[in-house]
Order: structure tokens, then sequence, then C-alpha cells
């Protein structure tokens, strides 16, 4: 017997991924048999052996969200927000008709926040405690 209060419906998807900034634009390349896999550019990893990853490329925040919003978020955080707007925009959903305590996104992430993680630790320890971003952990 199917218990009614505990049905989910997905109506809508979101995708930022090495193979596309887009749902659209991930399936077509996923279908394409393209791979996500590339030079590193993020960092400098001319001292690895390995210097390939598959990274998102050509994303950008703009028309989503604010760039003062953006700036204070962490590159993983501005992804769930872009696929987010997606997955809503896809499911041609009107969050101000909607009973927001029924409507939910859920993200799947393998790690987030390291580039911040990593770039306050380091202003940590050169610069000193007062020094360290407030939006550091969010």
């Amino acid at each position: 017997m199917v218990d009614e209060r505990h049905r989910v419906f997905v109506t809508g998807a979101g995708v930022i991924s090495p193979l596309g900034n887009s749902t659209e634009e991930c399936w077509a390349n996923l279908i394409a048999g393209k791979s996500g896999a590339g030079p590193i550019t993020r960092f400098d990893a001319s001292a690895y052996e390995t210097r390939f990853a598959c990274e998102v490329r050509n994303f950008s925040p703009d028309g989503v969200m604010d760039r003062k919003d953006a700036k204070r978020m962490d590159r993983f955080t501005q992804f769930a927000v872009v696929a987010s707007h997606e997955a809503i925009k896809n499911a041609n959903l009107d969050l101000e008709a909607e009973d927001r305590d029924r409507v939910g996104v859920i993200i799947g992430s393998g790690i987030g926040g390291m580039e911040t993680f990593e770039s306050q630790h380091a202003i940590l320890l050169e610069r000193g405690p007062g020094r360290v971003s407030p939006f550091f952990i969010r």
C-alpha cells in the first residue's frame, strides 16, 4: 500500500557540471559521448603528476544572482543556486503561488566549499584571524 503522505514528484532538474551548465547542455554532451575532462585551469598543477580534471567551465551566475551575493558564496554554492534556479524554471513553478513548505530542492555534491576553505585558511595563517571573512563558514 502506498502512503500518500510520502509521495515525491520530481518536476524539474538543473545541472552545473563538467559536461555543461544546464540540463540541456549536459544531456546533449552526455549523449554525444563527450568527456568533461581537460587540463586543470583552476590552479597551477605543474607540480602534480596528474594535470587533468573534470572542471566546470564557462560558468557565470550572472542573471540568476546579484554579483554582491555571488561574491559572498563559494563557487560550489553558486553552482547549487544556479542549478536550483534552473530546476524551478524547468518545473514551471511559481514560488509565490506554491506552498513553500511543500516544495524542496535536493542537491548532490561530492564535496564543496574547498576553494573558500583553502583561501581563508591561507589568510588566517598569513594575516591573522581578524582578516578571515565573516562569511567563511556558511
